[in-house]
């Protein structure tokens, strides 16, 4: 089995906060077996001098769509699967290039991605997925527009953009179990209104407790977790109080809700980017004047929500939610967060804390024995300042993805 080490590294220790100098990380195969500062015997291995840069956990983005190709969610509906495959390989490998070697699909993505990047038919994260969100009629996730009557309009049977309709328990059980069957690794739940969304109001709340509940059960029932989209307090409270891990946005919660996930143990997965993105561009593309004031309240509240929620000690996990080309504005999440998060924790929220969040620390979201070889080593010092990678693939001198070099611009030495 190939060995390699990396020296004279400045491991960042994501569980602790802290760098670890003068560091040595050796790799065999896929997985990490050694991350000290001791000495240690390393003939026998391929060796790469870091130059004293630092050395990173491969980064975590917790809340993608990498079907999204497009900000019309409705006319990307229409698509044939082969061409959203082809896109989405494009949007995958984007994201591995700029360090995000694991993320967590908000919904969009099926089996097939999964299986087509872990087999390397496509380069990309290493993919966790929810296939299809369950909306109820007129929810988030029902992108029919008005007028359209029928139960379903999208030709494309790979996409799963579109919700899966689901009024009443038993047909909310059906849902979450469908998407159990077809592989999903986290359930997500449109428990509140949304911006691209074309008839629910962006305060409003989605589903009976009963139905919200009924989901929750059905994702525990098959050891997964749910995540819920919303935005207003009583939206999100009420997810909260249903059992779901994770919210998805929350940009208007108050103190009383943030102080209620707090209790719950309920983790907080912040999207500043695509707001500032769509802000920019919205009305460039089109969106309605209805969906711009839906936008425009939310991004407005976004860094006090996270403000809140940190300072009440909520669990903060990265994400992004960006959509179309407005994808290549992934890295601009790390600095605006900044006004409410110091470096290393924006640092840790792209890392341990997003692992923590999927119950999958053991093997990601940090550097140690018998995880994952994922790893960045960078120019620069992200836990002083968060632009560091901001600044794009060009600040990463070394990518590896599962103990294979994606990338590398390091001199190396093979030992003996």
């Amino acid at each position: 089995m190939a060995r390699l080490a990396l020296v004279n590294a400045r491991v960042f220790d994501s569980a602790a906060g802290v760098l670890r100098p003068h560091s040595t990380v050796v790799i065999e195969g896929e997985r990490v077996v050694a991350v000290t500062d001791e000495p240690v015997k390393v003939d026998d291995a391929q060796v790469i001098d870091t130059g004293g840069r630092v050395v990173l956990p491969g980064l975590i983005d917790a809340h993608v769509h990498v079907t999204a190709s497009s900000h019309d969610l409705a006319g990307l509906a229409l698509q044939p699967a082969s061409l959203v495959g082809a896109h989405s390989s494009r949007i995958m490998r984007d994201m591995l290039h700029r360090g995000f070697t694991t993320v967590r699909d908000a919904a969009g993505a099926d089996f097939g991605l999964q299986e087509a990047v872990a087999a390397g038919l496509y380069e990309g994260p290493r993919l966790f997925i929810a296939g299809q969100p369950i909306s109820q009629t007129g929810g988030h996730a029902d992108q029919r527009p008005k007028g359209v009557r029928s139960e379903f309009f999208c030709s494309c049977a790979g996409l799963g953009l579109a919700g899966a309709i689901a009024d009443g328990v038993g047909e909310v059980r059906r849902a979450v179990r469908e998407q159990v069957r077809n592989g999903a690794n986290h359930v997500k739940i449109m428990a509140g209104g949304g911006i691209s969304s074309p008839t629910d109001p962006i305060d409003g709340t989605q589903f009976a407790m009963d139905e919200l509940c009924a989901a929750v059960e059905e994702a525990e029932a098959a050891n997964l977790y749910a995540l819920a989209h919303a935005y207003s307090p009583r939206a999100v409270s009420r997810a909260v109080r249903a059992g779901v891990r994770s919210i998805e946005h929350g940009n208007l919660v108050d103190e009383a809700t943030v102080r209620l996930m707090k209790t719950h143990g309920t983790y907080l997965v912040p999207t500043l980017a695509t707001y500032a993105a769509l802000g920019v561009e919205g009305l460039r593309l089109g969106w309605s004047p209805a969906m711009m004031d839906k936008l425009q309240r939310v991004q407005s509240r976004g860094v006090d929500a996270l403000r809140m929620a940190h300072a009440e000690g909520v669990p903060i996990a990265f994400g992004t939610d960006l959509l179309g080309h407005m994808h290549e504005r992934q890295l601009t999440e790390f600095t605006l967060r900044s006004a409410a998060m110091s470096p290393v924790e924006v640092l840790q929220s792209a890392t341990i804390v997003a692992a923590r969040l999927m119950r999958q620390e053991s093997t990601i979201g940090q550097l140690r024995p018998g995880a994952h070889a994922d790893l960045l080593v960078v120019d620069g010092d992200p836990t002083q300042d968060a632009s560091v990678l901001a600044a794009g693939a060009s600040a990463i001198r070394l990518l590896m993805q599962g103990g294979r070099t994606v990338r590398s611009n390091l001199a190396d030495a093979q030992g003996c």
